[in-house]
Parts: structure tokens; C-alpha cells; sequence
């Protein structure tokens, strides 16, 4: 389920499509800052994952283009009202200062995701991820919305994952490996990148801002959980559910990308006293707890 071919189609697409409208990858990224005398030419984009409710962050970027995934032979579109459904790049305010001589760092972002529960497949599950890779991605932020299931979480908080466990039933490395992308048994010892955490943490102490850390379950959707399962989930060892990112943690790391995961909580799931949890509901809680998320994100960008 590694579609090279197909990949590599849309990854041309999307980079015609940015230098037609920008010329963003025709030219280096970047310039030096006289501040702080740091060189951001050159510098890889970072890529960032939006999930359910999370997709108003992308509206922040200065020199903003989107390029709806239609444009793009081959891509999946979700079929979730919540996910917008383009690329879109753009840069983040440097964290030097304001001078407009300066430009942020460059960012391009998946503004929704298609998931299992929707009828996709693995490679088209992470067809998002591996199209960053081609486009010069080697960091990438992945978010979305989790169910807590450590009673100690709150409903609206983040949580940084510090692993995951892969209760989809599938792998998006199944089938004939793309020596080029990844060796054919990658490793999945530390599948969150250690400093990205720790700069996680530190930048949100600095602003105050509460960041939860545990194990992030995939599972695939797209019936909620019940009682027993949640029980079953927190016995494993799971903090949070949901139905998406493990695969793209999986198909980001056999191609070496640095992977930080980020999940706003938009309900809680307590076994004894389980309450219905409407999609609606989840969307406006998450994109509540984004509005945090979003000021951490853009925090950490300017320091990568």
C-alpha cells in the first residue's frame, strides 16, 4: 500500500499549483535575520496535519495559498464537513520580531484528512503525509480531536502523545516497500520525536498553558465507543481514543520524518457514566481547545 506512483503525481501537481500562484518553490526559502543571526534559507517547510474542528489555524498564515485536494490527481477528499479539504502554504511570524524584511518560517499545512471509516485505504490515508514528503516536509506536527479516557484529563485540554498504540486493524506499509521512502521494517521505538516534545512542554510552561501528556489509541470508526471498550482501552494503556493518525505517524516515520502529535480532547469517556458525544459537539469543543492549540503551534514553529 505504498502508491509511489500516485504520490508523486499529486506531488507535482501541488507544487505547479504553488510556484503558478506564488512562486513559493521556485525560490529558497527564507533570508537571514540581522536579530537573532539565524539563516532560514533553504529551510524545509513544517508540516502540519489538521484534524476535526482544528482547520481556522491555517487561516493565520501570511502569504497564504490553498489548493484544494480536487486539483490533485488522485487525492482523496474527505467526505467530513469539518475537514476543508486543501493544502495550503504559507509562513508563521518569526519569533525575532516583527520586521516585515523578515519573512516566518514556511509552513504547509493538510487542512482535513480522509480516514478508514470513510472507505479509504491505507494509502490513501496517508497519501497527505507522503505528498509533504515529497514536497521537502521533514517535520511534521499531526493534531486532532481525542476522546479522554484518563479519568485525570479534561474535556478541552491538549494532550501531547508520547506513543500510540495501532487498533485500526491495518498498516499502510502492507504489500511490496519503497526502498526509496523507507527501509522495509522501520522502527517504532520512539515514534514521537523526543526534542519535539520536550520543546512541546517548555513552550507551553512559558505560556502557561496546561499540555497533557499519554498514549493516543487509533481505532477505525466510525461508531464511538462503548463502556466496555473504554475500559478495555484504558487497561492497555490508552490516555486517548480516536480514529485517525497512527497510520500517518507510521508511513511519516519509514520516511524519516521528525513526528510531534498534539490532541485536543473534545469529550471524556468514563465508563461508568458514559454520556452521548454528537459529532457537533465534538467539533465545537475542539475547535475551542484549538484556539490553544493554535497559539502553542504557532509558539513552536518560529523555534523549529
Amino acid at each position: 500500500m505504498q502508491n509511489s506512483q500516485e504520490v508523486q503525481s499529486a506531488t507535482a501537481a501541488l507544487r505547479a499549483a504553488l510556484e503558478a500562484a506564488s512562486g513559493a518553490f521556485s525560490q529558497p526559502f527564507g533570508a537571514h535575520c540581522i536579530s537573532c543571526g539565524s539563516t532560514e534559507k533553504n529551510a524545509s517547510p513544517i508540516g502540519l496535519i489538521l484534524g476535526t474542528g482544528l482547520s481556522g489555524l491555517a487561516d493565520r498564515l501570511a502569504e497564504r495559498v490553498a489548493v484544494p485536494y480536487a486539483d490533485l490527481p488522485g487525492f482523496p477528499a474527505s467526505s467530513v464537513d469539518s475537514h476543508v479539504g486543501a493544502f495550503v502554504w504559507g509562513r508563521f511570524p518569526t519569533a525575532c520580531g516583527e520586521d516585515d524584511d523578515v519573512p516566518g518560517r514556511p509552513v504547509l499545512i493538510q487542512q482535513g484528512r480522509c480516514h478508514l471509516y470513510e472507505g479509504r485505504t491505507p494509502a490513501e490515508v496517508c497519501m497527505g503525509v507522503r505528498v509533504m514528503a515529497g514536497m521537502g516536509v521533514k517535520t511534521l506536527i499531526i493534531t486532532n480531536a481525542a476522546g479522554a479516557l484518563n479519568p485525570t484529563f479534561d474535556a478541552g485540554s491538549i494532550m501531547c502523545m508520547t506513543d500510540f498504540i495501532n487498533h485500526t486493524g491495518h498498516s499502510p506499509l502492507v504489500g511490496c516497500n519503497c526502498d526509496q521512502w523507507g527501509q522495509r521494517f522501520p522502527d517504532m521505538s520512539m515514534p514521537f520525536d523526543a526534542e519535539l516534545r520536550a520543546l512541546a512542554m517548555e513552550t507551553s510552561a512559558k505560556m502557561g498553558l496546561r499540555l497533557e501528556r499519554g498514549v493516543y489509541i487509533g481505532v477505525r470508526g466510525p461508531e464511538m465507543e462503548t463502556p466496555a471498550e473504554t475500559r478495555m482501552y484504558r487497561q492497555w494503556g490508552a490516555d486517548a481514543v480516536g480514529m485517525s493518525t497512527v497510520l500517518e505517524v507510521i508511513a511519516a516515520r519509514h520516511m524519516g520524518m521528525r513526528v510531534l502529535g498534539l490532541s485536543c480532547l473534545s469529550n471524556k469517556n468514563l465508563p461508568d457514566c458514559m454520556t452521548p458525544a454528537p459529532l457537533e459537539e465534538i467539533i465545537l469543543v475542539a475547535a475551542q481547545a484549538g484556539k490553544n492549540l493554535g497559539r502553542l503551534i504557532r509558539a513552536m514553529v518560529t523555534k523549529l
